[in-house]
């Protein structure tokens, strides 16, 4: 398939053309999916519609090579993980794909990247090998063409100086951070920079204790001096990323859309607004499988926009036994 008719897609028709499309060279060719298809005793010519198509749990990705061909990986995304925790694993056979889906998806929705600086506060993932935001971000930097774009740990001294210094230019900025660092940050320094984007990335990984995002959200804005806070929708086993502007309300790029699934039924659908799984159709994913059943909750509206409303905090996936695939 012509990744250019996945990233060219502009809508809803053309969309659901390409699911089909992916489905079932997927079907045919990812050899878990296959497997996990055929234990469904789903009749792959019936799949007419894309509420039809089976979605993978997300749990795969622990202990399996995902692949839909026999290239070696160019990369291999890891997620992170506690000490003792099986972390997931994306094998990433054309690392091309990913570029181009976040290079699209950021200019779609912040325009060139060129136009900002980048600073990134990410030392979770600095800390690591494997990370995919990483990946992403450093791309990000790279393509701003900004000297002041970059990294940061744990100086907070320097990141407050480079913020005041983008300030007194009026030079557009996006501060990108994980949720703790960005906490961190703000106990010590204030900063009233309303033209600032905050993106935050989630992620308190035991490093504090967890917290609604309205109260969250309230902290960051008070702290950097802006009127919202802004949020990336992503995880290891995607190619692409959901956006959110404010209130925790996400969009997708058109290649990517969320469905909400039966919390006890895994293969039950739900309609709009209603809470649920996450399932998510990811076509950036076509060298491994775009469609997968993820352990967050959330709800889906009309418009096709999400919210992500917590997750699931006991069984990986409720109601379905069909985990033990061989490899």
């Amino acid at each position: 398939m012509d990744r250019q008719e996945i990233f060219s897609i502009d809508n809803e028709q053309a969309f659901s053309e390409a699911c089909l499309k992916v489905f079932r060279f997927q079907a045919q060719n990812c050899a878990i999916y296959k497997k996990f298809i055929e234990g469904l005793k789903v009749n792959l010519a019936a799949i007419t519609t894309i509420n039809q198509i089976p979605f993978l749990p997300i749990e795969f990705f622990k202990s399996h090579t995902i692949k839909s061909n026999n290239k070696p990986a160019e990369v291999v995304f890891t997620s992170s993980g506690t000490t003792g925790v099986v972390t997931s694993s994306h094998y990433v056979s054309d690392v091309s794909w990913y570029i181009e889906s976040f290079r699209k998806a950021f200019t779609l929705f912040y325009g060139d990247v060129s136009n900002y600086v980048v600073l990134a506060l990410l030392p979770s993932y600095l800390e690591r090998q494997g990370s995919s935001l990483i990946y992403m971000v450093k791309d990000l930097i790279e393509q701003s063409h900004q000297p002041d774009s970059g990294f940061f740990l744990y100086n907070h001294d320097d990141l407050y100086n480079k913020l005041k210094k983008q300030q007194a230019q009026s030079q557009p900025t996006i501060l990108i951070g994980v949720t703790f660092a960005l906490l961190d940050f703000v106990e010590k320094y204030t900063i009233d920079f309303p033209e600032l984007i905050i993106m935050e990335t989630g992620g308190m990984k035991g490093r504090r204790e967890e917290m609604i995002r309205e109260e969250l959200h309230a902290i960051l804005c008070k702290g950097f001096g802006v009127g919202a806070i802004h949020s990336e929708y992503g995880m290891t086993e995607l190619l692409s990323q959901g956006y959110s502007k404010g209130n925790g309300i996400f969009n997708c790029p058109p290649w990517m859309k969320i469905i909400t699934r039966e919390a006890n039924d895994p293969l039950g659908l739900l309609t709009t607004d209603r809470a649920g799984g996450i399932n998510v159709i990811d076509l950036a994913n076509y060298n491994s499988c775009s469609f997968i059943a993820t352990q967050d909750l959330g709800k889906v509206y009309a418009d096709g926009s999400f919210e992500i409303i917590g997750r699931f905090d006991n069984s990986d996936v409720r109601g379905c036994n069909l985990l033990v695939v061989n490899n």
